[in-house]
């Protein structure tokens, strides 16, 4: 039977103005690094999935597992939100509005960093 990895990326959207750079980051480095390890997965016997979902809180969940469970030391911290859009509260509805951030090794990540990606992968295959 073919394992599957399956990668779930939750997002609010492009309506917020600092986040959409961060979104757009973020979905960027899970395509570099997706097209460096697919191949190899796939040679492994493991199909590639990836899901994106608009319009809900940011998350990236591996086979249903999000990243902070699958990698020891990582956990997940909010930032007042700076956005353009959150000077006046218009797009997000919140007087003080957070970004959701991770945490690893001393570090604060808006965007999810390229390592994190490719090590949460093998971790939720190491799973199965």
């Amino acid at each position: 039977m073919k394992k599957e990895l399956v990668i779930e990326w939750k997002h609010i959207g492009n309506e917020i103005e600092k986040t959409r750079e961060e979104f757009e980051e973020t979905g960027m480095t899970l395509a570099a690094v997706l097209a460096e390890i697919r191949m190899l997965l796939e040679m492994e016997g493991v199909a590639v999935r990836v899901i994106e979902r608009v319009g809900e809180p940011e998350s990236l969940l591996f086979n249903g597992i999000p990243i902070e469970e699958l990698l020891e030391g990582v956990e997940v911290t909010a930032t007042a939100c700076a956005c353009a859009s959150c000077e006046s509260c218009e797009t997000c509805g919140e007087v003080e509005a957070e970004c959701r951030t991770l945490r690893y090794n001393g570090e604060e990540y808006e965007a999810i960093a390229p390592e994190l990606i490719g090590r949460a992968a093998v971790k939720a295959l190491e799973i199965e």
